[in-house]
């Protein structure tokens, strides 16, 4: 039988009524008495060296408060990276300054220039486009292989040419793969591009700067994953605030996929600008001005060679990358293409000898950072999409091939630094073969040339590294900041909880899985237990929600919480009930002693710890709220078999997503209706990278795809209906919940997929096609099709 509450069950959301119903409470919802609203004017071209920015006629303007410009922010920190590479030399990764407003060169297209601030957003927009400002515009680099050529244009003068690092992982393995690939029986090479995404949150970015000139306190209320890295970020390293007198809320969230992660520009200019106009200063992204602002997503370019042996064991993979960086260093930007993404170059298989090299490159475009999934997608992609190639020069089938190469004893420990402490390949792959109708495709296959279409399967599997972690790992790796969770669980006496916690929710249900797992530790109904989150004036330090860390780490440190909850309730209970501490059990609610009938309710032991009338206090203190950290001892390990069926007509190059399957390991499940919508929320992301979604520049720089009229967005028809399942658990060994995260599954696990079933569809059909780029659009398809 489903349970009803507590772990395990479908709880539904509670968050989805106020969602529903329209009386959520977004950043754009917050407005401050006496605000002003602010407009940027950006750059329109992509690199140029910035002459005079007259701003005499707009000031004139009505209802102009004050116009900003860069040289207000002379002596005002840069905009900082939190992680540091240290390249295969042993020497840092090259970093540039990043101005709040541009100081000498504007960089890439969309680069704020200058701010006024308004009455109204009108006047300040058109305040704006009466600023005349004088542009000497450069030659761009857009093409990362030409930035790095000699004598290209250097997007920052400072730095000594346009290379942010040149990363070996592991150095000292470059050797032992490249003998491995000279000797081996055959070897697969794959050329593949892996293109620059547009996040595209349902909620764009806000930002509400707000300052008491009685208190000297300052509030920022933003669209923000991690208020607490935004506080220390800002605070400590942009504009010199002392974290006690800087507040951040994160109000509800819709949407991020990582893009609400990093340190904006825009945080800091309205946080400055409410102290230098002594009003609250607000600002809301356009979508045009999303596409040119918010951090961009993957673009690599890769060459990956797969070697195997005689009897088609992988015995070597070798991969280099170039990743774009754009024009700035992004908050975790340097992390992606590195630690998050060689890391998983091993895949699910127990590959001996693996080197990866990525050179991470500047050109004149926006930064690129985390987006779902982050560098995992692409070393999913990587090595899923050569291994169906490998399969097809071998003649072999490519599931039986993955098989043969599976990891099946744990824990495990890769080549390339990480320890897998739990895992089944084999069973999701069995579940995958079921769920998704392995043995009847032929049939449909059939069907599908009599009505004279092409029709193709395609099979991956995929292996991520979630709940970034530990912190003195991450430490020696550029972090720079902890990736602990906290949480504070404070008990009303008369029973009920809140629990405050540093991971933030911006879709993924924290105030309905939280408290079921609180409530399963307790045995009290859910609906007593409250989630407060978002609010660094409330919550104790916390690192915020990306990486699928949201159970797994913010999780676990409420456990740990709870724990302390518990054990200084059995000391009160073992008081009332005048028995041993060790004895006293709780169940469904109640402390019990061992072996006895007699019990003591959970309100009756809560009521006791704020009316202290009768124990003894040198003892126990009253009261009942416990604080924790959580640093966890390693990464999870989420896995899982996708399959993917589509149908391509010959005629126009269209692809059709006829069936969809994913058969995941995440460990303990919570709340399965919750890790289920995760996983169609990833898997549309997926598909829109493979077939539709591409963020395109011209060779000026100029952004060519920069609203819905040219950049294509999933709609409900590109989509099938999916058959999920996560029922093959091998729970993590290391957290107290044995989770392993879920969120971004989805998105890694499905775009080779697609692929790999578009290019079986053709090679039905007789065209030899081993490869084509993402994303898979008619036109591309076409192409392929007709040589």
């Amino acid at each position: 039988m489903p349970k009803d509450s507590g772990i395990g069950a479908s709880s539904k959301r509670r968050e989805d009524v106020r969602f529903l119903s329209g009386t959520g409470n977004y950043t754009d919802d917050i407005n401050r008495p006496g605000q002003a609203y602010v407009h940027f004017l950006r750059s329109d071209v992509a690199h140029g060296r910035l002459g005079a920015v007259d701003t005499t006629a707009a000031a004139a303007m009505p209802g102009v408060v004050r116009i900003f410009t860069g040289a207000d922010f002379e002596g005002v920190g840069s905009i900082p990276c939190g992680w540091q590479v240290t390249d295969r030399f042993g020497e840092p990764m090259q970093e540039p300054t990043h101005p709040v407003l541009a100081q000498g060169k504007v960089r890439h297209v969309g680069d704020p220039i200058a701010a006024v601030v308004a009455e109204t957003y009108e006047q300040a927009r058109d305040a704006a486009e009466a600023i005349e400002v004088e542009i000497e515009e450069l030659p761009a680099v857009v093409d990362m292989k030409a930035a790095l050529a000699d004598g290209a244009t250097k997007v920052h003068e400072d730095l000594t040419s346009n290379l942010c690092y040149d990363w070996g992982f592991i150095e000292d393995n470059r050797d032992s793969v490249d003998a491995a690939i000279k000797g081996a029986a055959h070897v697969t090479v794959l050329d593949l591009v892996n293109q620059r995404m547009v996040a595209n949150p349902m909620e764009p970015r806000v930002a509400v700067g707000d300052y008491d000139r009685g208190t000297g306190d300052h509030t920022l209320y933003t669209t923000s994953q991690n208020p607490h890295v935004i506080r220390l970020l800002m605070g400590a390293f942009v504009l010199g605030i002392p974290e006690h007198k800087l507040r951040v809320v994160a109000p509800d969230v819709g949407g991020g996929f990582g893009t609400k992660i990093f340190h904006y520009a825009e945080e800091a200019f309205c946080t400055f600008a409410a102290k230098a106009v002594n009003r609250p200063v607000k600002w809301t992204s356009s979508r045009s001005e999303a596409f040119m602002s918010d951090a961009h997503g993957r673009d690599h370019v890769t060459r990956i060679e797969l070697a195997l042996d005689a009897d088609n064991n992988f015995v070597a993979i070798r991969t280099d990358t170039l990743a774009n960086m754009g024009a700035y260093l992004s908050t975790f930007a340097p992390s992606v293409p590195s630690y998050l993404h060689g890391t998983l170059m091993a895949g699910n298989y127990k590959t001996p000898n693996i080197y990866v090299n990525v050179r991470a490159v500047f050109t004149n475009t926006v930064p690129v950072d985390a987006y779902r999934g982050a560098g995992r997608p692409e070393a999913t992609f990587q090595l899923e999409r050569v291994i169906d190639k490998a399969a097809r020069e071998l003649g072999v089938d490519p599931i039986a091939l993955r098989r043969q190469n599976f990891v099946t004893e744990f824990p495990y420990a890769t080549p390339v630094a990480v320890e897998y402490d739990t895992g089944d390949y084999n069973a999701t792959m069995d579940k995958l073969e079921q769920i998704a109708d392995l043995a009847g495709f032929p049939e449909r296959r059939k069907a599908s040339e009599a009505k004279g279409k092409l029709r193709g399967l395609g099979v991956n599997c995929y292996i991520e590294a979630c709940g970034l972690a530990p912190s003195n790992l991450a430490g020696q790796l550029g972090a720079r900041a902890g990736l602990y969770e906290s949480a504070t669980v404070r008990v009303n006496a008369t029973g009920g909880l809140v629990v405050m916690t540093g991971s933030h929710s911006h879709g993924q249900g924290h105030e309905t899985a939280f408290p079921q797992v609180v409530a399963e530790m307790i045995g009290i109904p859910e609906d007593m237990i409250e989630i407060v989150h978002g609010d660094t004036a409330k919550v104790p330090m916390g690192m915020g929600t990306y990486g699928s860390r949201s159970l797994a780490v913010g999780g676990s440190a409420i456990v740990r919480a709870t724990e302390k909850i518990i054990n200084k309730a059995k000391k009160i209970a073992a008081h009332l009930l005048e028995a041993a501490e060790a004895d006293i059990e709780l169940k469904e609610g109640a402390f019990s002693v061992a072996g006895t009938d007699k019990s003591v309710a959970w309100g009756d032991v809560t009521l006791a710890a704020y009316v202290p009338h009768n124990y003894p206090l040198d003892d126990i203190e009253p009261g009942l709220e416990e604080t924790a950290f959580y640093d966890p001892a390693n990464f999870t390990y989420p896995a899982g078999a996708y399959g993917c069926e589509v149908e391509v007509d010959p005629e126009t190059g269209k692809v059709t997503i006829e069936r969809f399957s994913a058969a995941d390991d995440f460990g303990n499940i919570v709340n399965p209706m919750i890790v289920s919508g995760q996983v169609h929320g990833g898997i549309g992301q997926g598909i829109g990278q493979a077939l539709l979604e591409h963020c395109v520049y011209d060779e000026d720089g100029q952004l060519l795809s920069a609203s819905y009229m040219d950049y294509a967005m999933p709609r409900a028809d590109d989509v099938p209906f999916y058959a999920v399942d996560h029922s093959c658990a091998t729970p993590c060994t290391h957290n107290p919940l044995g989770v392993k995260g879920c969120g971004e599954a989805g998105a890694i696990g499905s775009p080779p997929a697609v692929v790999n079933a578009v290019i079986d569809a053709l090679q039905s059909g007789g065209k030899d096609v081993t490869h084509i780029d993402m994303p898979l659009s008619p036109a591309r398809v076409w192409a392929a099709l007709n040589g």
